[in-house]
């Protein structure tokens, strides 16, 4: 097999999709390149320069780069040290009829930085609806279980009883702010298109091109802004597009890395309870030496590529600070790195939380086990509200409460026994006025609160709203792990 003796990235052999790695693919850059190349020479010859149609359309035939064009590119960068100069040669000689014209006025920057904006574009275009699906599977979980109660915790112990679905309306709502945040981020995109500008920004050299006419100038930037599919070009550029932009993008990607760890590890903390698992197939085996093991393995590997996520915002901000005047080159070689694998990482995430998503399974005796072991203390403000409604003393039923609940505990802990609270009240005489009423004080479907009320707003209202531009997601289906 080819490549066996090469270091492969494990986000393209093993995580992320097959239409997120095209985007970024050596074929689809230097052919998006063409395509550039084109917009400029149909745009320079609808503002009156010499131009044929048939070069037009010989550019055009030879828009999506051959097989054999690669070599050719590739040698002839070996002998100019320049890889945009290597691909003008090669489609000028694909296109012979427009070698003469190809590249007219620009900088290697019209197609490299032209190019990565419509790259970021379209990988965003792709992470929108996979996160738009995710939210309607975790929402149509959240609604199965919204009734559900379990135990919540906070600081790492346990505390007021939540719902199932209450707990993952949490996720929905930070996986909202991302979508939100992609959404913005792409919009903003579409404003900022560095067009034709020149070497550094002046365009100088189109203005000699169209012998001093600015205003033809102004309509060339626009023209191509159009034809690329953006609605305005930048004003003010340097020879590259501001690195600004690269902070932006990268940031949003950076805080749905933050949401994906943070998920992720609440699905393990649950696992670990035994209260949720995420899906494991029929064959899956959990650990070769421990054949019982049911590992969190999809979820760990979502916190593994959340948190290398995260860490990209650092390569963007440091970039954009690092640059010189109207440029420097230090920009290039990380820029290869870090803006492919940021994206390719979220799609990684996206195809994991999908997943997930699809076949989460809960175990509501383990979860009811839990809830008795807490829920008698819990009870206790309850118990102690409706002996004062029957005329006890409030620190009298307190007092009694007290010793009862301690008494209980030093069970629990000393003895490792079944919290037996409940049972210490019903064989305790004081608490006869409130015997028969002590199965409904102790329900714990009256400790959730407005649990069930909050997921279905939620849902009905906020998440509705959002995916109402994407359609019916759910046709969109449960994606697969490739390992």
């Amino acid at each position: 097999m080819a490549g066996l003796d090469q270091y492969q990235n494990p986000l393209n052999s093993r995580y992320c999709s097959k239409e997120m790695q095209y985007v970024f693919s050596p074929r689809n850059r230097f052919s998006t390149w063409r395509q550039l190349w084109v917009y400029l020479a149909e745009s320079e010859r609808e503002l009156g320069l010499e131009i044929s149609e048939e070069a037009i359309q010989q550019l055009k035939s030879h828009v999506r780069i051959a097989d054999s064009e690669f070599e050719t590119a590739a040698i002839e960068e070996k002998r100019r040290r320049h890889d945009v100069m290597a691909h003008v040669h090669t489609y000028g000689l694909a296109a012979p009829l427009a070698a003469g014209i190809l590249h007219w006025g620009a900088t290697s920057c019209y197609v490299t930085d032209n190019a990565d904006l419509i790259f970021l574009r379209d990988a965003l275009n792709l992470l929108l609806p996979k996160l738009a699906t995710v939210i309607s599977l975790l929402s149509d979980f959240a609604i199965k279980h919204k009734a559900l109660p379990c135990l919540g915790y906070t600081h790492g112990q346990p505390a007021q009883l939540v719902t199932v679905g209450k707990r993952t309306s949490l996720w929905i709502t930070d996986l909202l702010y991302d979508l939100r945040n992609l959404e913005r981020t792409r919009d903003d995109l579409l404003q900022v298109f560095r067009g034709v500008k020149g070497t550094t920004g002046t365009q100088a050299s189109f203005l000699t091109i169209f012998k001093g006419d600015h205003l033809k100038v102004e309509a060339l930037d626009e023209l191509v802004t159009k034809k690329a599919g953006f609605e305005e070009p930048e004003i003010s550029t340097s020879q590259t597009y501001s690195r600004k932009i690269d902070v932006d993008v990268l940031h949003c990607l950076v805080s749905f890395g933050a949401t994906c760890e943070r998920i992720g590890g609440d699905i393990r903390h649950l696992a670990m309870f035994k209260e949720l698992e995420e899906p494991f197939e029929a064959e899956q085996i959990g650990s070769s030496a421990m054949a019982y093991k049911r590992n969190p393995m999809r979820s760990e590997r979502l916190c593994s590529l959340g948190r290398k996520l995260r860490n990209f915002g650092g390569d963007a901000e440091q970039t954009y600070a690092a640059q010189w005047l109207e440029r420097s080159l230090d920009d290039s070689a990380i820029r290869r790195i870090s803006l492919p694998e940021s994206f390719l990482c979220a799609d990684a995430c996206l195809q994991l939380l999908n997943n997930i998503s699809s076949g989460m399974v809960v175990y509501p005796a383990v979860i009811q086990r839990r809830i008795n072991a807490e829920l008698p203390f819990m009870a206790t403000e309850n118990i102690i509200m409706a002996l004062v409604e029957k005329g006890v003393s409030r620190q009298e039923a307190h007092e009694q409460i007290r010793v009862l609940s301690h008494e209980s505990g030093a069970v629990v802990k000393q003895e490792g026994k079944d919290n037996d609270l409940i049972e210490r009240v019903k064989n305790n005489a004081f608490f006869d006025p409130i015997i028969k009423d002590l199965d409904a004080l102790t329900d714990p479907r009256t400790f959730i609160g407005r649990c069930p009320e909050i997921v279905e707003k939620l849902v009905n209202t906020k998440v509705k709203k959002a995916l109402m531009k994407y359609g019916d997601v759910k046709l969109n289906g449960a994606a697969e792990l490739h390992v």
